[in-house]
């Protein structure tokens, strides 16, 4: 079912999200209650979820995400806002249980449209293993949709985001891009091949990558989504480390960085320029190839911290289940920038 463009894709996914320098400082002010030694990850690290340890060996992973749609077709858009709700549980670590749908929805909208939105994330949720078991509608002028979705995880096996050490090799799941080849498909400029390889990755469960990466000994993770590769490092690094970026390494949409230098950018990607751009030094770095770093993800790969001497297995055994991986950087004690990214002026 394709809908009319104008009307329901407006530009949403993980663009929508409002910048990370307007949710620091209101979150910095909010009341404390007394603290819960159960409580295992709350919102002070600007984790992916909460985890709250319920015995020695089970933990509840919990997380809610829902945006408007950023293509034209309900059923893809419930694929993908589905698979970005449940990436949170993976990015932790966790194992997908229950889900409850999240839904906003015009009154005087094709019901039908409802029902595709609806079908198409009652079958990711399947997909991850769990169950949908409920949720909460309202009446809303525009479409949103995403999951509030509980997961578990043994207390003792939890990837915080911010627990890399000197020496991590980094390693990115999927390919970066996706937020500019909706934005110019939305003008009529992004190929069919480039949004279809951009809806492939968006709909692809981060399930594979988290099961795999149990095997080896990772330090941090996070799933790179509205913040962007730069913004969801810069919350790993945590001010306390450093790293290295190899740009030629980072697995991209090749279509991105040429509409990237038409300036088919996302305001969304400006803003995670203006909160983490100072934390960044580029060298021969081309300016296509900083906005694809900057650039939200919607349902992004995930970002994860792995022990120097495994990294290369573990990229080896993500490429031969199907996944565009590739160590991109490594972490390195904390240098006078944070971020430094290296490219040699064709990246």
């Amino acid at each position: 079912m394709k809908t009319n463009t104008s009307d329901f894709c407006t530009g949403g996914g993980c663009t929508a999200k409002l910048g990370a320098g307007v949710l620091s400082r209101v979150l910095s002010r909010l009341p404390k209650g007394p603290e819960d030694a159960n409580l295992l990850v709350g919102y002070d690290s600007k984790d992916d979820a909460a985890v709250y340890r319920i015995s020695e060996d089970t933990a509840i992973v919990q997380t809610l995400d829902f945006f408007p749609p950023m293509v034209d077709d309900p059923y893809t858009f419930g694929k993908i806002a589905a698979a970005n709700a449940l990436s949170d549980i993976y990015a932790m670590g966790g194992e997908v249980k229950t889900a409850l749908n999240i839904v906003c929805f015009p009154e005087s909208m094709d019901l039908n449209v409802l029902g595709e939105i609806m079908r198409g994330g009652a079958e990711k949720v399947m997909e991850a293993g769990g169950t949908l078991v409920g949720g909460h509608s309202i009446a809303d002028s525009g479409v949103k949709y995403g999951l509030s979705v509980m997961g578990v995880i043994h207390p003792d096996r939890v990837y915080q985001n911010n627990q890399a050490v000197p020496g991590d090799k980094l390693i990115l799941t999927k390919k970066l891009g996706v937020g500019i080849i909706c934005t110019a498909n939305r003008v009529g400029e992004a190929s069919e091949e480039a949004m279809e390889e951009a809806v492939d990755s968006m709909t692809t469960l981060n399930k594979t990558g988290a099961e795999i990466s149990r095997k080896y000994p990772v330090h941090a993770c996070t799933d790179v989504t509205g913040f962007g590769l730069l913004g969801h490092l810069h919350e790993m690094l945590d001010g306390k480390l450093s790293c290295r970026i190899q740009a030629w390494d980072v697995p991209v949409i090749k279509e991105a960085l040429k509409h990237a230098d038409e300036f088919l950018l996302t305001a969304a990607g400006q803003k995670n320029r203006n909160h983490v751009g100072d934390q960044v030094r580029f060298d021969q770095v081309s300016f296509a190839m900083e906005e694809v770093l900057f650039d939200p993800q919607t349902s992004g790969g995930l970002l994860i911290a792995v022990e120097a001497g495994q990294a290369d297995a573990l990229t080896q055994e993500l490429k031969i289940a199907g996944l565009p991986a590739a160590v991109i950087g490594e972490i390195i004690d904390r240098q006078d920038i944070e971020i430094l990214v290296e490219g040699n002026n064709r990246i």
